[in-house]
């Protein structure tokens, strides 16, 4: 009997274990990426999120060592060896290196917790790299995850999904912190709406019926160089139209209530209000991040109702109307994640939505189960094969999986 899918990957990084350290492994590790279903560009701004994981995972396979070293094998040649020691301010690799997302969690449980204890590992992740699935974080948790397992740092998903944000934005990335919640703590067939300050997540149970189609544009999403500098601006921005709309609420005295985050203004006025009064106060390109918060807040608002009610339809609109959003007034659509959203509703989705950073990267697209078959002809015919990406299209156009989180087993 031939071997494939998970049990194809563990035995194959077990023989890459014994021939790169000449031992067997000790324990394998695995932390899925993500597809954020609604609430894109908002977990920055503290506000609801509605994402799932996905069965696309990074998964090592590890042996403690008696040191402080850490080394890492990538079993794909794109990624060289890493190496390092473990302690705070570890030395970043340049801007965009993989070693990076791997030295992250290092330096941050080393300032956090004085771990000392690394292992040696090998590697691979069937997340596609700058795709908006969340490779990165994915990569930062089962790196992360591993080391707190190795130096007893007894903690729960959520509480280590906080520090593992932390820890990312030593890769320079002003990121939320829905991608590191979702991938420790997600659960099978299930979505999840998470909160921030405090960090808290519900999930919410995805009908039998329905399908969520993840498209890869083939154009790197990068979370690096000019594309990072863009979404530190994207931030930077949202905190400028809150700085200057809050102002306003205290003026017009509509609240007795602080008005220091994007939370406190819906609470203290509500969506309704905000969106009036960002529209006096603000113009030009902060009107229009504004617009994208208030507006995507209150969809993902909506959307948690209608997955507890099925309503296919409806939460398929959202997903149009925030796609509409994040090119028109967020500005990270592309010309081919228009084109791919453009094609998945013609093909039969109810709805589609670019997902992710944006930039780049992949659409997600809902369907009911009976109609996949045509969206994903579709997108193979009209996308896929007139670019010549139909030989790879396994990674490119998928049926996303809702997945459990990270885990740590003995092999």
């Amino acid at each position: 009997m031939t071997m494939s899918g998970p049990a194809a990957q563990a035995k194959s990084l077990r023989e890459a274990f014994v021939g790169r350290f000449g031992e067997s492994p000790s324990h394998t590790t695995r932390a899925p990426g993500r597809v954020n279903l609604l609430g894109e560009h908002i977990d920055y701004n503290d506000l609801p999120v509605l994402p799932m994981a996905i069965q696309r995972e990074a998964k090592l396979v590890f042996r403690p060592r008696n040191d402080s070293i850490v080394r890492i094998h990538n079993l794909s040649a794109e990624f060289e060896d890493v190496e390092f020691e473990i302690r705070p301010g570890v030395a970043k690799s340049e801007a965009g290196h993989w070693a990076n997302y791997c030295k992250a969690p290092a330096d941050e449980l080393a300032r956090r917790f004085a771990i000392w204890r690394g292992f040696d590992a090998v590697i691979e992740s069937t997340v596609p790299v700058a795709s908006g699935l969340s490779s990165s974080s994915a990569l930062v948790n089962a790196v992360g995850l591993t080391l707190a397992y190795l130096n007893e740092i007894e903690t729960e998903p959520l509480p280590l999904a906080e520090v593992m944000a932390e820890a990312e934005r030593y890769t320079g990335t002003r990121g939320g912190g829905m991608d590191q919640a979702i991938s420790m703590a997600g659960r099978a067939n299930c979505a999840a709406k998470i909160s921030f300050a405090p960090l808290r997540i519900t999930h919410l149970a995805i009908p039998n019926d329905w399908s969520f189609i993840i498209a890869d544009t083939g154009v790197r999403a990068e979370k690096s160089g000019n594309r990072q500098a863009t979404y530190n601006r994207r931030r930077q921005e949202c905190e400028d139209a809150l700085r200057a709309v809050g102002a306003a609420v205290v003026a017009a005295e509509m609240t007795h209530q602080p008005v220091d985050s994007y939370p406190a203004l819906l609470a203290g006025i509500g969506v309704h209000a905000a969106l009036a009064l960002g529209e006096d106060v603000l113009d030009g390109h902060l009107a229009r991040r504004f617009r994208h918060v208030m507006t995507e807040a209150n969809r993902v608002r909506e959307a948690a109702d209608l997955l507890l009610s099925a309503d296919l339809e409806g939460f398929g609109a959202l997903m149009d109307a925030s796609h509409g959003s994040l090119h028109s007034d967020y500005h990270v659509s592309s010309p081919e994640l228009d084109e791919l959203v453009g094609i998945a509703r013609e093909g039969g989705a109810v709805g589609a939505r670019l997902t992710g950073a944006g930039f780049g990267g992949c659409t997600v697209s809902l369907a009911d189960r009976g109609a996949v078959d045509g969206v994903l002809e579709a997108m193979t015919s009209q996308y896929f094969e007139p670019r010549g990406l139909a030989a790879d299209l396994d990674n490119h156009l998928f049926v996303a999986i809702p997945s459990a989180g990270a885990e740590i087993n003995e092999l």
